[in-house]
């Protein structure tokens, strides 16, 4: 039967319409969505893992800009259809978002450069499920202003030195930070944590400037002269040291905490085997030493090589490890957040 005009019109716009949402699907298919950190870190990322992983796979990346919270909360939403294929959280709002059901399993078979990595980069549920891998290990330090202070402050006691009164910064609960230097200063006094007055009570004798709720809010104490010395990322404290400014980051003789960037695979992405090879592609080698280079993120990768100059501006110091880091209970920190933060408010930020 011969067709009509209509239908042969109707046909081809059938044959079109197939062809779009087949190009569409192959657009699709040849991407991954990844949640990352905003500033350096982002740039970082981008450089390190992102653009040699689609120069090897011709997947683009898109980034998701924004905080670990910010993230958590997009995953919360999107649950029931997620839109983000991998999200870089920190440890701590790592082991809430798999507490919320919200990532997948990642397998060994699948992400085979898991097997490069150091055991304590791999974090696993009680089913010994692996559900986050390290990106970089960062910590909290003492930073201190050069030009101030012109050799290294030895102990966390430095803070509380009546020289410095009125020009120090530490991390509020609002910050990440906040609840882990807490809980830190409680380890290195050897104060129980069922009972943390007396490290409110030392907080209480501290005479800050400002409590910062943000990184970027240290970096700009120390930027403006405001602040002297006091708790900050080893991340942060460099990249002002590399843009000129008189900062120095030691570790003190009771050590410092730290925790990583980690990489999870989101709960039924739409990408999840891409997102698998970008997970692969992060724990390589070469993304690994890059990123100590940008960054001065503490490898997580056993092979991975720094410079010596870069070597001496690792969380652990010029000659520590992975070993020397005090890496929390993040899942006894998150139990301890609403009662620390509630605490701090009442005992400490109103003073």
């Amino acid at each position: 039967m011969m067709k009509t005009g209509l239908q042969t019109r109707l046909t081809a716009a059938l044959v079109l319409a197939a062809a779009s949402a087949a190009a569409s699907s192959m657009a699709q298919a040849s991407e991954v969505r990844v949640a990352w950190y905003g500033g350096n870190w982002g740039e970082a990322f981008k450089t390190c893992i992102a653009d040699p992983f689609t120069a090897r796979t011709d997947i683009r990346v898109i980034p998701e800009i924004g905080t670990s919270n910010t993230t958590l909360a997009k995953l919360r939403q999107q649950q029931a259809r997620p839109t983000i294929d991998v999200a870089f959280l920190d440890g701590g709002i790592s082991e809430i978002a798999q507490a919320d059901g919200l990532l997948a399993e990642l397998d060994p078979a699948a992400v085979t450069n898991m097997a490069l990595l150091h055991p304590e980069a791999i974090y696993r549920d009680g089913q010994q499920q692996a559900f986050a891998v390290g990106a970089g290990y960062y910590s909290l330090g003492l930073t201190y202003n050069t030009s101030e202070i012109t050799k290294a402050p030895e102990s966390w006691e430095a803070l509380w030195d009546p020289a410095y009164a009125g020009a120090v910064i530490v991390p509020s609960p609002a910050n990440s930070a906040g609840v882990p230097f807490v809980v830190f200063l409680a380890s290195i006094s050897q104060t129980p944590l069922t009972d943390l007055s007396p490290v409110y009570q030392k907080l209480r004798r501290l005479d800050v400037t400002t409590y910062f709720d943000s990184s970027g809010s240290a970096s700009n104490a120390f930027q403006s002269g405001e602040a002297v010395i006091g708790a900050h990322f080893n991340v942060g404290a460099w990249d002002l040291a590399d843009k000129g400014l008189p900062i120095g980051f030691t570790v003190p003789k009771e050590g410092v905490w730290a925790t990583d960037a980690r990489l999870h695979l989101v709960k039924d992405a739409p990408q999840s085997e891409n997102g698998k090879q970008f997970i692969n592609q992060a724990l390589t080698p070469e993304a690994a030493s890059c990123l100590a280079e940008r960054l001065y993120l503490g490898p997580a990768v056993k092979d991975a090589v720094v410079p010596e100059a870069v070597a001496a501006k690792m969380p652990w110091g010029p000659t520590g490890s992975i070993a020397n880091l005090n890496l929390l209970d993040w899942t006894e920190v998150n139990s301890l957040r609403a009662s620390i933060t509630d605490a701090w408010n009442r005992e400490v930020a109103r003073q």
